[in-house]
Parts: C-alpha cells; sequence; structure tokens
C-alpha cells in the first residue's frame, strides 16, 4: 500500500511540474477555440477513446473510467492500475475556396486506481479541461478613404485538472462516487487591426487566470441478466459555480508615426463560471466479451454569462446571449474474442469502436456554432511478459483513431484525424508473496 501511494504521488508530481512547463502551450489549433473557456478536451481514457468518449456505464475493474468515478469501486484488490496517454491530430480547414492543413501533438492526460478497502476504489490524476490556440489574418477592403482594413486574431492558453476521486460499493450492485479536481490555466487572446491609409493601429487583449475547483458526483447501478448478461446503469452530475477570475480586456490605439499610444484597460470581477451538467449511461455486457455502451450528456452553459467588449458602447460587459447547452450522444461497442483463452494472442484482442454527436457551447454572430459529427476505432492489445502469465494482469497498449468533422452554415468547416495512443499498466502490487 505504501509503495502504491508514493509511485502514485511521484508520478503525479511529475506530471503536473511537466504540464506547469508547458502551461502556455496549447493542445488544439482551431479557430474555434477564441469563443468561451476554448475548445472543450476529452477527458475519458484510451480505451474510451475507442468507443469515442462512449463510459457512463462502463463499470471494468482492470479500467480506469474517470467518466464516471462510481466505477473505482470495481478495482481489483491485488492490482495498482496506472494509465497514460497522448495523441497526434491532422486537421484540415476550409472556407470558401480555401483549405489549410495543421498538426499537433499534444500529452493528454495520466491517471491512477488502486483499491484502499473492500468496496472502495481511489483514483487520482491529471485530466484537461479545454484549449486555446489559433493565429490568422484576415483583410477587407472598405473604400478610398479607409483603404484595407488588416486584423490579426492570436490566442493561446488552456485549463487542467489535477483530481482525486473515489467510488464505493455500499450494496451489491449500486455504487455511488465523486471527483474533486483543481482547475487551473490561463488564456491570452488578442484582436489588433491596422489600415493601408491610416497612421493609427489598434488592438484589444484579453486575458483571464484561473484557480479553482471542478465536482462531479457519480452513481451506478449494475443487475444481471441471466447467467451471461448483465446491464449497467450509469449517471453523473456537476456542479456549476463561479470561478473566482477577473477577465480583463486590454484596447491600446497607437499611432505609429509619433508612437504615441492611449490605453484603456476594463476588468469584470467573478466574471467566469461553469454550468450545472449532468449525464446518463446504459452499457449490456455479454459473456464479459462484448460490452455496448450508449451515453447522453448535456452541459447548461446557456444559462451562463460571458464577458464581450461592446464597441457601440465602448465597455467590457457581460452577456447572456454569447453561451447555449452543448449536448452530446454517444454510442459504442468493445468486443475480445476469449479473454481466458490460454493460448491464443489475437483471442485477448479488444475490438472497439463508436459514433458521436456534439452541439457547440458557444454562439457566433448569433447563431449556434459548428456541430461536430465523429466516428471511432479502436484497438486494445495485451503486453506479454514473463512477469505477468495471467491475461487480466498484463499491461495494455490501446490505439484508437478518430475522425471528427465540424461544420455550420456560412463558417470554417474542420476535418479532423486523431489517434490516440495510451498504455495501462496493471500491476499486482497488493499480492502476498509466499517462499517456499
Amino acid at each position: 500500500m505504501k509503495k502504491s501511494i508514493f509511485v502514485g504521488i511521484l508520478a503525479a508530481s511529475i506530471s503536473i511540474t511537466a504540464w506547469g512547463q508547458n502551461s502556455s502551450q496549447s493542445g488544439t489549433i482551431s479557430p474555434y477555440s477564441q469563443y468561451g473557456l476554448g475548445v472543450l478536451a476529452d477527458q475519458s481514457q484510451s480505451f474510451n477513446r475507442g468507443m469515442n468518449g462512449t463510459g457512463l456505464a462502463m463499470r471494468e475493474g482492470t479500467l480506469v473510467n474517470t467518466l464516471n468515478p462510481a466505477s473505482y469501486s470495481a478495482v481489483d484488490s491485488l492490482t495498482m492500475l496506472f494509465d497514460a496517454g497522448l495523441s497526434l491530430q491532422l486537421t484540415n480547414f476550409k472556407e470558401g475556396g480555401t483549405s489549410v492543413n495543421a498538426r499537433n501533438a499534444d500529452f493528454d492526460y495520466v491517471v491512477g486506481l488502486f483499491r484502499m478497502r473492500k468496496n472502495l476504489g481511489v483514483s487520482f490524476g491529471l485530466l484537461p479541461f479545454s484549449d486555446v490556440g489559433y493565429s490568422y489574418t484576415t483583410s477587407t477592403y472598405l473604400n478610398s478613404t479607409i483603404g484595407s482594413i488588416t486584423e490579426t486574431y492570436s490566442g493561446d492558453g488552456g485549463f487542467h485538472q489535477a483530481f482525486v476521486g473515489a467510488g464505493w460499493r455500499p450494496l451489491k450492485g449500486l455504487s455511488f462516487g465523486f471527483n474533486f479536481a483543481y482547475l487551473w490555466g490561463n488564456y491570452n487572446r488578442s484582436v489588433s487591426s491596422t489600415s493601408s491609409t491610416t497612421v493609427n493601429s489598434l488592438s484589444k487583449t484579453y486575458k483571464a487566470t484561473v484557480s479553482s475547483y471542478d465536482l462531479t458526483l457519480g452513481m451506478q447501478w449494475q443487475m444481471p441478466l441471466g447467467r451471461k448478461d448483465k446491464v449497467t446503469l450509469g449517471a453523473t452530475w456537476g456542479l456549476g459555480h463561479k470561478l473566482g477570475a477577473d477577465p480583463n480586456c486590454e484596447i491600446v490605439n497607437v499611432n505609429t508615426s509619433t508612437l504615441i499610444s492611449d490605453t484603456t484597460s476594463f476588468t469584470i470581477s467573478n466574471g467566469l463560471e461553469l454550468p450545472m451538467k449532468y449525464g446518463v449511461g446504459l452499457a449490456w455486457t455479454h459473456r464479459d466479451r462484448l460490452i455496448v455502451a450508449a451515453d447522453f450528456s448535456q452541459q447548461k452553459w446557456g444559462g451562463l454569462d460571458y464577458p464581450s467588449y461592446e464597441e457601440t458602447a465602448r465597455q467590457y460587459v457581460l452577456r447572456s446571449d454569447l453561451l447555449t447547452d452543448r449536448t452530446r450522444i454517444s454510442l459504442g461497442a468493445d468486443y475480445v474474442p476469449d479473454p481466458l483463452h490460454p493460448t491464443n494472442y489475437l483471442k485477448h484482442v479488444h475490438f472497439r469502436g463508436g459514433v458521436a454527436y456534439t452541439t457547440p457551447y458557444y454562439k457566433i454572430n448569433g447563431q449556434d456554432g459548428p456541430k461536430e459529427l465523429s466516428v471511432s476505432a479502436g484497438i486494445g492489445l495485451p503486453l506479454l511478459s514473463k512477469w505477468n502469465t495471467q491475461a487480466a494482469m498484463r499491461p495494455v497498449l490501446n490505439i484508437s483513431a478518430q475522425w471528427a468533422h465540424t461544420s455550420a452554415q456560412d463558417l470554417i468547416t474542420d476535418n479532423t484525424f486523431r489517434i490516440t495512443i495510451g498504455l495501462t499498466f496493471n500491476e499486482r502490487w497488493f499480492a502476498k508473496w509466499r517462499i517456499d
């Protein structure tokens, strides 16, 4: 027990240091990250991603499933689980007749899970929350007096979570759990404009730093259907609250000929918040070989205000019409031919697939942002070792591929191909060794 806790704390500390050193780097390259708190991250693990992020009702003792903390109570008493993942994504952006390709890679998460006592599992780790990262320029010709206006948009940053959670099973088939996270990060966004006929340049800079918390509660209820089948119902609820952040807007007007500048700064006290969120999921398991699961979740962003600079009033104010509720529906499956087969390696390989539909949580020029349709496929490869001869105890290399199509009328369309590689260590740390 002491060994597991020490190694877990050490791994988390190293990861926190790495994230802190790279906090200014972003895991996204999307122009849509200039809205709200950025592009919301996929907070699932490597095995979930093969099922396109489905997992509210997943309950497997050899996997870390942070989507529903009630699942932690299923962990085996003899094992210590670690799961870490990274991703590579290639994106094509299209607008009118213009097409641009971009790519980036990012460290995604590291999580751990162990059994504290009977029917009580404890998890910890680091998860992404959102990413901000974009840079582009537009040019518009107005008239002979003003000439062309060139605007440059750029932004970076993001938000992360360091969490600890627990899952408890008070009754057979019924489990409850929670994730409590420390949420931190910042965003820096800027818009600068220049005219081809004037010497004045105007820039607006938006900044905010967050240091707060996030709380998610979970429940799972599992019921057998005969000797070969079982069904699991999962549900989660997240607390909405103010983040205690003071978003700032700074406007600088510079005369490039005289280098005289005029600066105006605005700050909104406690101007950012998280929405209430909930989700429900259902999973059917057949002979511990096939799992088919479906999730529905919603985040109530539509009831929140968000800071915006109003050109007419020349004020930085909270507006109630910039965000909208975000809904996600997903369906996934996991199949392993025969996890108990003594010799055939291929019968221990997991095959996964999933589809999902997601609506945006922000509005652009008064209309809803782009919707996302995605499909995924994944594979789980057990790693053979002389130290782990039992199939259930082997580390697993999880590889998933996802294609996501994001589009809306008169807005940028992007097609993203994302590969996620995750490694799950399943170590038999709590077994008692006997020497003859």
